[in-house]
């Protein structure tokens, strides 16, 4: 098992059409986000133009979830509205665009990998997943397997676990969960 803790300030930044997003990890490590090559991408991103249109990726499932207010969007030209730490999932390449400012959580997984999920939690998890992720939503201790981990918000922890060994999880705060199973 591998667990690599990562913050947002450590994060590389770039453009997108709508603002700026900053990378948290691409995987596998040898991925390209231009070649669309990628398993999972994690990032954030600034919704800073209104309207803004999303960047399409084709076979790509996508969860998004306002970090800072609600979302108006418009996903294939139907109207929605989410709440804030509310998740939204969609097809990346969806026709999807944003009517609202603000900052996201971003998670971008291959249609290639069979399972997949994202949720809010504060309970116990025990967990078997090859990919955990834990993104904190505020300052939290997450003690996986009795070691403790202390983040500050929007930090990520990204638990690899080839092994598929039961990993037992404890939250101090909600955080986002993710795991993924190829």
């Amino acid at each position: 098992m591998n667990i690599t803790h990562l913050s947002k300030k450590d994060s590389k930044s770039s453009i997108w059409s709508g603002g700026l997003t900053y990378e948290y990890i691409i995987y596998p490590k040898t991925a390209n986000y231009a070649d669309k090559d990628f398993l999972f991408r994690i990032s954030s991103a600034t919704i800073e133009q209104v309207p803004s249109e999303f960047t399409q990726f084709k076979g790509y499932h996508r969860y998004l979830v306002m970090l800072d207010n609600g979302l108006a969007i418009e996903v294939n030209k139907e109207k929605k509205v989410y709440e804030k730490y509310e998740i939204i999932e969609f097809k990346s390449n969806d026709d999807v665009t944003s009517y609202t400012k603000g900052i996201d959580f971003n998670w971008m997984v291959s249609e290639k990998i069979a399972h997949h999920n994202l949720k809010i939690t504060n309970s116990n998890e025990n967990c078997k997943a090859q990919i955990i992720i834990l993104y904190s939503l505020d300052t939290t201790v997450i003690k996986i397997n009795e070691t403790s981990y202390d983040l500050k918000p929007y930090d990520l922890l990204v638990i690899e676990n080839p092994e598929k060994e039961n990993i037992i999880i404890d939250f101090s705060t909600e955080c986002l969960f993710g795991i993924l199973d190829f």
